[in-house]
């Protein structure tokens, strides 16, 4: 078997120096025009090819970020996944993924994005503790989280602005003079419920309605449940639901009942995943805007990466209602 060319042998050929090599393949580093000609023409001669964790012992630099995701059953985080991965790859950068067991990120995980030395970390739907979040920072491994914030300043976060999302969604329902409204939730130690909920229940504080919450646990199945809890007696004339996959059961489970949408119950989802324009859902529903997220989120942790002293940011992004069928 012949021998694999080194990036010594490239500088040999190219009359150049190893740095020159290591710098010309290296993520954001410069060498001159005709230099990375020469060395660009050497590699191809030899076959060469940068050997990526090599080159990461020596620069101290994966070009690697994790990206911790629990729910991927959740059709709204395949697709952010998918963004984040063009994003990321734009930059020079590729992803280590980990798909969290639990709620909150656990050693293990935290173990295995230290261990693999990536450059950054970006949590979606999983929350940190702040003792993960201090095992990150003091690795020199930033991180930035993805629609939800903690009450910290030690890690920045990008998220749709959830407060306002549910207050004009219950503007919306107050216009069109419904009065017995239902919001099936998913956990409540979540900052995206948490100020869903919020919002929505200050738009209607003002005003005599009836009101109820019941739980779905961000899962299709929860939501199906709670429409026929919902409905088993006094049926709201309107059902807000936390995510858009919840809505998709809370639909199925109106129906099971032989109820009519919109005429006898109203639904208006949140995400609007590519499902909720499919004929047989038609969703009303707040789009968050997932584009802008993703890459409001890259931009800060690449940011974080490059700068040595950097101010953690808070950044909430306005979505918008998107009117399908489900409401009339």
């Amino acid at each position: 078997m012949a021998k694999k060319a080194t990036s010594m042998d490239v500088a040999k050929l190219a009359g150049v120096s190893q740095s020159s090599v290591s710098r010309a393949f290296g993520h954001g580093a410069k060498v001159s025009a005709e230099k990375h000609q020469r060395i660009m023409e050497a590699a191809a001669k030899l076959g060469y090819s940068p050997n990526a964790i090599a080159r990461g012992l020596i620069t101290r630099k994966t070009s690697m970020i994790g990206i911790v995701m629990r729910n991927i059953k959740n059709p709204f985080y395949p697709e952010v996944l998918e963004k984040f991965y063009q994003a990321l790859f734009d930059k020079g950068y590729h992803i280590l993924f980990i798909n969290a067991e639990n709620e909150k990120i656990n050693e293990d995980e935290v173990v295995k994005l230290i261990e693999y030395n990536v450059d950054g970390v970006i949590i979606t739907d999983a929350t940190p503790t702040l003792n993960a979040i201090e095992r990150f920072i003091s690795n020199s491994i930033p991180v930035v989280l993805f629609n939800r914030y903690v009450d910290t300043k030690q890690c920045s976060a990008v998220y749709c602005n959830n407060y306002q999302a549910g207050y004009d969604i219950g503007q919306l329902i107050l216009n069109k003079g419904f009065t017995n409204i239902a919001f099936v939730s998913g956990p409540m130690d979540t900052s995206t419920t948490r100020d869903r909920l919020i919002g929505l229940k200050d738009s209607l504080q003002t005003t005599s309605v009836s009101f109820r919450e019941e739980s779905g646990h961000y899962t299709y199945e929860g939501g199906y449940e709670a429409a026929l809890q919902l409905t088993e007696s006094n049926r709201p004339d309107v059902i807000v639901c936390g995510n858009d996959i919840m809505a998709f059961g809370v639909i199925d489970g109106v129906k099971k009942r032989g109820l009519r949408i919109p005429e006898d119950i109203a639904i208006i989802g949140f995400d609007d995943v590519s499902m909720a324009s499919w004929p047989s859902y038609a969703l009303t529903t707040w789009k968050q805007p997932i584009d802008e997220m993703v890459n409001e989120t890259v931009a800060l942790i690449c940011e974080e990466i490059d700068s040595e002293e950097t101010q953690t940011v808070h950044k909430a992004i306005n979505g918008q209602l998107i009117i399908r069928e489900t409401f009339r």
